[in-house]
């Protein structure tokens, strides 16, 4: 067995954090060796027994210091908790003590035993301090309270506060979660590609590619790629090639989008969520965006609770309920006809107009949801006037097979169709979208050559998480948000 590195504890390919290896060969050597390797404060605090030796490595959250010893409060982000660490005079590294400040990097080694105090279960006993890296004075996140406003201007450090910890280690559960719905239904995942000549959405809304310099419209043909490109606004027109071949697939990846907008809900870039399914149709849509949203909620009461309970607790007091709701209750579906009719004789005063033709906005879909139906709601089939050109036609000629999928606190979290399959009515469409079929001649082509009813939907991650956690504002739940007028860290 061969170890990479000096420090092992950085690098463990084969070992499961927190076991003792026993009788490693090192280097060749035959003599029986016992390596301990880094235990995870998640591990530690989740432990069934006491341990003799145990190394922990994160940074301090707060110290106490009393006569003779000092308290370490010490978070390696692997949990929202923290780890008690009783650090008695006397033991390496202690004289490290005037550096042992709130930010500081630290490796303790130490037996963990059972604290007398109350609301813990475990704490360090030190044996071994070692500092590696210091903290200044001026280390912003000192024990109080922070704005989000503020923590956003220092988005390189709030990961390691409590908040925003919990939400991006949600972010990353539910990433897993994404994966695991779709694989376990035989979705293949795909990579489409982010630069693109195509605009799935037809709103001209997109970014530029480019290396040519001063007209850039003069010559598109020398640019780069030979033509206009630009960064993707979704992956679906290239997902469906490969649901015509492969049946169902998905894509989850970054999507960018150049609206100049500076709402909670909006950012230029983000991360989308896109199935693809042959030989399906709209109900078959809505089964799967339905089945998907209440996994989705199942999953971050059951997998996520202890940063939900900080959500719950600190954001959104209503969280626990809301997400039992959308998991427990069956989803109402109501054409977009009947929702404006709803809407429209309701009585409540919208600050927005309802009137057939036009997009309801999230306080009309909030409303569906929390007052109306009291359930996730599914709207569908919108008229065709408001809708992209790849939506395919309903028999009345004035509708398409378009649904959105609602719930309670955010309003809409899927948009998706079925798709137009008919070569006829898809040209008819892309002229009637001021687009060339030219253009489009390989995804034209898919209703050349063995065409078959099909469908999806896609869904925004970020959209997603702010569901999830109760979090308002999309520049909370990316890393590292962009957004009209900046493109910091």
């Amino acid at each position: 067995m061969r170890l990479f590195g000096a420090n092992i504890g950085f690098w463990q390919p084969w070992f499961k954090i927190g076991n003792v290896i026993r009788e490693a060969k090192l280097h060749g050597k035959e003599n029986a060796k016992i390596l301990i390797m880094r235990t995870l404060i998640k591990h530690a605090l989740a432990s069934a027994e006491p341990k003799d030796l145990v190394i922990i490595k994160g940074w301090i959250r707060t110290r106490r210091d009393s006569k003779g010893f000092s308290f370490l409060e010490i978070n390696d982000g692997s949990c929202l908790g923290s780890l008690q660490t009783v650090v008695n005079s006397g033991i390496p590294g202690y004289d490290q003590l005037h550096h042992l400040t709130t930010g500081a990097s630290v490796i303790i080694k130490g037996k963990l035993v059972a604290s007398p105090g109350s609301g813990q279960k475990w704490e360090l006993a030190a044996t071994e301090i070692e500092l590696v890296g210091t903290s200044d004075a001026a280390y912003p996140l000192q024990k109080k309270g922070h704005t989000m406003e503020f923590l956003r201007t220092i988005a390189h450090l709030r990961p390691r506060s409590n908040l925003f910890g919990a939400i991006f280690r949600t972010r990353s559960r539910l990433a897993y979660a994404v994966h695991q719905f779709f694989q376990e239904r035989d979705f293949v995942y795909v990579h489409t590609p982010i630069i693109t000549a195509s605009d799935c959405e037809g709103a001209g809304e997109m970014f530029r590619v480019t290396t040519l310099k001063g007209n850039i419209d003069e010559k598109p043909e020398a640019d780069f790629f030979g033509r206009r490109s630009y960064l993707t606004v979704s992956g679906q027109l290239e997902g469906e090639t490969f649901a015509c071949a492969l049946s169902n697939i998905y894509t989850f990846g970054p999507t960018f989008r150049a609206e100049n907008s500076n709402t909670a809900r909006h950012a230029a870039e983000f991360w989308m969520i896109e199935p693809e399914m042959a030989f399906c149709d709209l109900a078959g849509d809505m089964d799967l965006g339905e089945q998907f949203v209440k996994a989705m909620a199942q999953y971050a009461l059951e997998h996520c609770a202890e940063d939900v309970g900080l959500f719950a607790k600190f954001v959104d007091k209503g969280l626990h309920d809301r997400l039992r709701f959308v998991a427990e209750r069956p989803f109402q579906r109501v054409t977009y006809t009947e929702a404006v009719g709803i809407l429209t004789s309701c009585g409540h005063k919208f600050e927005f107009p309802v009137q057939y033709g036009l997009n309801l906005q999230s306080e009309h879909e909030r409303y569906l949801t929390e007052e109306h139906f009291k359930c996730p709601v599914t709207v569908y089939n919108y008229p065709r006037e408001i809708k992209p050109f790849y939506m395919r036609l309903n028999d009345d000629g004035k509708t398409v097979a378009a649904m959105d999928v609602l719930v309670p606190g955010i309003g809409e979290v899927i948009g998706g169709s079925q798709r137009e399959e008919r070569l006829e009515l898809l040209n008819e469409n892309l002229r009637r979208h001021n687009l060339r079929p030219e253009d489009y001649w390989w995804y034209v082509d898919l209703r050349r050559f063995g065409s078959v009813p099909h469908a999806g939907f896609g869904l925004g991650f970020e959209r997603l998480i702010m569901f999830l956690t109760g979090v308002s504002n999309i520049r909370d739940v990316i890393p590292f948000a962009r957004t009209p007028g900046s493109a910091d860290f």
